[in-house]
């Protein structure tokens, strides 16, 4: 018999936090349960609208910059989150507390632990966070992304559930090719075509030199024999057109995209940063991936994911320093020379992929509370 009925979840900071989370409280809310999003950070009230956007009913609590840039803001925020947070969870009296990560969930984990609501927790990485680290003290249960390499340092059980993605990733990711470039095709005015594979660059939202520079000017070296869909990020894109101008293959730039689902149904091959719900979409949609981590992750968080699933054939991982013009053509002719060996690496990233993970974490609670 199912015990869970009412479920606060809590995401704080990133979007790295608030999409999982978000994942979690839309499928609990579609079987039939009650959810409450508590949203703690700066994007608070953005990420508020888009949970209300989706169904779910949310409450952004005050703003708590980080400590060391704004300590009196923080305090400030802390103090009236923890009361705002307290008299929410009363009112709303759930089961149970799933906090997703980040020290701005901090206010919302105390008025839980104070109102004895059982706490559980998620870490959207390899490496389990420092604020999951503090938070576990407390907490019944710690869901994972992947296998965590620190493990012994949580004070809670700890177990890979996988990483909570959109539930409507599940239905893109089963898109054939042609009808995945189809739909690219529409949604950007684009003519790619299935004679040529199509290599998608995604180096997260702020662009890299490595993705903005490096790659295309080994991409243009080579001449054609591809197609490249390349998201540079916010501000970048004219420092990437540069260099694409001229270019002998079909290519499309775009600052970001909504449409992440349909660009990786159609793409044969992505170069990528490996951020905890980006390695695990690229895992749902089984595709060959070069990792490039983002050198400056928290505790180098995003190579640990990498090394999961170069660990298991499933990935190449370049080190930032490491991804030069010559060593990116390399791979990239290393890929258009022998496309039946990298879809191997394709199948095994789909194999280490952790499938229906927010109704996972949501069995465990439910067994727990």
């Amino acid at each position: 018999m199912v015990k869970l009925k009412k479920l606060a979840v809590c995401c704080g900071g990133t979007g790295g936090h608030f999409f999982p989370g978000l994942s979690i409280a839309r499928v609990f809310k579609e079987q039939g349960g009650e959810v409450l999003l508590l949203l703690s950070g700066i994007h608070a009230v953005e990420q508020c609208k888009i949970a209300e956007s989706a169904g779910v009913p949310a409450l952004a609590l005050p703003e708590m910059p980080h400590y060391s840039k704004h300590p009196i803001r923080f305090v400030l925020g802390f103090l009236r989150g923890c009361i705002q947070a307290e008299k929410a969870l009363k009112k709303f009296s759930p089961q149970a507390m799933l906090a997703m990560g980040s020290f701005a969930a901090l206010p919302v984990v105390r008025a839980a632990v104070k109102c004895r609501i059982p706490l559980f927790l998620h870490d959207g990485n390899a490496r389990i966070g420092k604020a999951n680290r503090f938070f576990s003290r407390w907490a019944k249960f710690m869901g994972s992304a992947f296998p965590a390499v620190n493990s012994d340092a949580c004070r809670c059980p700890v177990e890979a559930v996988g990483m909570p993605l959109r539930p409507e990733l599940d239905k893109l990711a089963k898109l054939e090719k042609t009808a995945a470039l189809d739909a690219v095709n529409r949604e950007f005015g684009s003519d790619f075509s299935t004679e040529y594979p199509l290599i998608l660059i995604t180096g997260g939202s702020l662009g890299a030199a490595v993705f903005n520079t490096v790659l295309p000017q080994a991409f243009t070296r080579i001449g054609t024999g591809f197609q490249v869909v390349h998201l540079t990020g916010r501000g970048k894109l004219a420092e990437a057109e540069k260099i694409y101008r001229g270019a002998k293959f079909p290519y499309l730039l775009r600052e970001s995209t909504g449409k992440m689902g349909e660009l990786l149904a159609a793409s044969d091959l992505v170069f990528s940063r490996s951020g905890g719900s980006t390695a695990a979409e690229l895992a749902l949609f089984g595709k060959p991936s070069v990792l490039i981590p983002y050198p400056f992750a928290a505790e180098g968080h995003q190579l640990d994911n990498a090394r999961y699933f170069e660990s298991g054939d499933g990935a190449v991982v370049v080190e930032n320093p490491d991804l030069t013009v010559e060593n990116a053509e390399k791979l990239l002719l290393d890929y258009l020379n022998d496309p039946a060996k990298w879809q191997k690496q394709g199948d095994n990233m789909y194999q280490l992929a952790r499938k229906g993970a927010a109704n996972i974490m949501l069995t465990k609670i439910d067994g727990m509370i």
